[in-house]
């Protein structure tokens, strides 16, 4: 792979665009997914992420991530982490695409893929599988069943893991406990 020699920022690595590449289109036919998801869907979500990658800004920390979000009806988000001098600023690549499918008006999400490595490092070349942030995490069960969501933490499209939220974040905190509570002080 070679390096974004156009970026004025930082030098994260240049994914070329491939056919599989999908963000912000939805998947056709027998891509649509309920609750399982087939392996060309897999496929399609770690390119789109590995292609969002490329536009990383991460000037500070030097890690760029790339991530692809699922929704419920098969339309498929991307995003990358932007960082900013003011670190609290920052922004992770799950949060950019989950919040660019929520302003799509989408709230039920089905999968997220996740690539990342240090800038000038291809993924499938680190050690460790990528693994999103407790923010993320959080982010992800205010639109997701935990039980249901399937986090992929990709170094390739042949090389990754498949974990639910509930793995990722289990005894969650998320809106039905809200709704729960309102409902109690309603009987009340």
């Amino acid at each position: 792979m070679k390096t974004d020699q156009n970026s004025t920022n930082n030098h994260c690595l240049d994914y070329p665009q491939t056919e599989s590449s999908c963000a912000g289109r939805e998947l056709a036919g027998s891509d649509r997914v309920n609750r399982s998801l087939p392996p060309e869907t897999i496929a399609r979500l770690i390119h789109t992420a590995l292609d969002a990658r490329r536009f990383s800004y991460a000037p500070y920390s030097h890690y760029c991530v790339g991530a692809a979000v699922l929704t419920e009806d098969g339309t498929v988000f991307d995003g990358c982490n932007i960082e900013n001098a003011s670190y609290g600023a920052t922004i992770c690549a799950e949060r950019t695409a989950i919040f660019a499918a929520v302003r799509k008006g989408h709230r039920r999400l089905i999968a997220l893929a996740l690539a990342a490595a240090p800038e000038g490092v291809e993924p499938s070349a680190i050690r460790d599988y990528p693994s999103p942030c407790g923010i993320c995490r959080q982010v992800m069960r205010e639109f997701a069943d935990p039980s249901g969501f399937k986090v992929i933490l990709a170094k390739s499209p042949e090389d990754y893991r498949i974990l639910t939220l509930a793995d990722l974040l289990p005894e969650s905190f998320g809106p039905s406990f809200l709704q729960e509570q309102a409902d109690t002080g309603a009987e009340q």
